[in-house]
């Protein structure tokens, strides 16, 4: 399997990270998707737009996909590529897109068993708009889904000291340091949580901590701030991979959330970790 590439990693983020929304600053938004697009036909995936309307205007979620040997239920890979106003989003969520475009690159010459998807999310912000359109068609057309990864902040880690915040109840049970990744998954997950926290925790220097969140993660609303949470609610077996977003970086939606910030050797590694998490995934 390829390594990771922190140099190519840093290239993508520094293309994705400036403010992206829509209205706003809708033009660097169509310059990420067409970023997309050009990574993903480069490295020889069969690219497509994926249209949906929001507050009476087209957007686009982008897809690559590859079809599988064995099965047609599709393993998909997600990471939103907008950001909030007034922030360049480096962490959220230019982090989760440049590891979903190394991963592409990474696996680009895998043999999928299943059908894999990987996918530029689009208007997440807004609670999920693009990957809601996206799986309303899934369920429409009884398509299955053997599992779903969300990358939603995954580039912000720090060795200091009492670094990591987590809810209240939860600080007992996780360590005080925010130096982890974090493997969220609700209960129809769980196997596949365990499974896939497993295999990530074989790639040496990096700690993995999971959440399982009862009911969909209703009584915790932060594990469904990501495009994992539409694929919960159609009853999709779905993981959020995350750095625990504002429980750890300071940075989280404000001007400062900038590519300086970001630990690239935990995102290499993180990266990596998620290269061998799919593959395993894919064998099962």
């Amino acid at each position: 399997m390829k390594e990771a590439n922190k140099d190519l990693l840093r290239k993508h983020l520094e293309k994705i990270a400036g403010e992206r929304t829509p209205y706003l600053s809708d033009q660097h938004l169509k310059e990420v998707a067409n970023y997309l697009k050009e990574t993903f036909q480069n490295l020889g995936y069969p690219t497509e737009s994926d249209s949906f309307t929001f507050q009476g205007e087209t957007f686009e979620n982008v897809i690559a996909r590859k079809k599988g040997l064995k099965s047609e239920a599709k393993i998909i890979i997600g990471a939103h590529f907008d950001s909030v106003p007034g922030t360049p989003g480096a962490d959220d969520n230019a982090s989760g897109v440049a590891a979903m475009l190394e991963l592409a690159r990474i696996l680009a010459d895998h043999p999928w068993n299943h059908t894999a998807e990987f996918i530029g999310f689009n208007i997440e912000e807004w609670n999920m708009i693009g990957s809601s359109d996206y799986v309303n068609r899934l369920k429409h057309n009884h398509i299955s889904v053997h599992g779903m990864i969300s990358l939603e902040m995954v580039g912000f880690a720090t060795d200091v000291p009492r670094s990591q915040k987590m809810p209240a109840g939860f600080g007992f049970f996780y360590p005080s340091v925010g130096n982890f990744i974090g493997v969220v998954g609700n209960i129809r997950s769980w196997k596949f949580m365990n499974e896939f926290k497993a295999s990530m925790k074989e790639t040496e220097g990096l700690g993995v901590e999971s959440l399982l969140m009862p009911f969909n993660g209703l009584f915790l609303p932060a594990t469904r701030w990501s495009d994992h949470s539409p694929f919960w609610d159609a009853g999709y077996p779905a993981l959020l991979i995350t750095d625990t977003s504002f429980y750890r970086n300071p940075h989280y939606h404000g001007p400062t959330d900038a590519i300086e910030t970001l630990n690239l050797d935990f995102m290499q590694k993180v990266t990596q970790a998620l290269a061998q998490a799919l593959i395993h995934l894919d064998n099962s």
